[in-house]
């Protein structure tokens, strides 16, 4: 009898362990997915919006290369916040957003502003869940 309630007490145990690992393992992040702010895009994404910008847009050389410059720029300054912080504010994050915005819209015609703003809207639309980006990897070194 001894035995028996030994061995019960062993297979609860054992029972009650097993419950507690999958308890932590479901509870962990799945996927490796990113905690936090999304990764700022690498340069190839970057040149590729701006290829796609330039053909919804029609930009001119000069245009081209402001609107690069600007975009740049703003990653930059995203990565930089991003390392002079824990986690920047929803607020700063927005802010930097809202200056790129009228950084690129001063470089654009009317016309041009109106379409951009629908290409923003458009790619808002497309942004994946949560409000993260897919990775693309790191941005290597300017």
């Amino acid at each position: 009898m001894k035995t028996n309630i030994k061995n019960l007490k062993k297979i609860s145990s054992v029972v009650m362990i097993t419950i507690l690992s999958i308890s932590f393992a479901l509870a962990q992040p799945s996927g490796g997915k990113q905690q936090g702010p999304p990764q700022p895009p690498s340069d190839k994404q970057i040149e590729k919006m701006i290829k796609e910008l330039d053909k919804e847009l029609d930009l001119t050389d000069e245009q081209h290369t402001a609107v690069s410059e600007l975009y740049f720029e703003h990653i930059d300054n995203m990565e930089a916040l991003m390392k002079s912080s824990q986690r920047p504010s929803r607020e700063k994050m927005e802010s930097l957003e809202s200056t790129l915005e009228k950084e690129v819209k001063a470089t654009l015609t009317k016309d041009q502003q109106k379409l951009y703003t629908a290409w923003l809207k458009k790619q808002e639309k497309q942004r994946p869940q949560g409000g993260q980006r897919p990775q693309g990897g790191q941005r290597p070194s300017r």
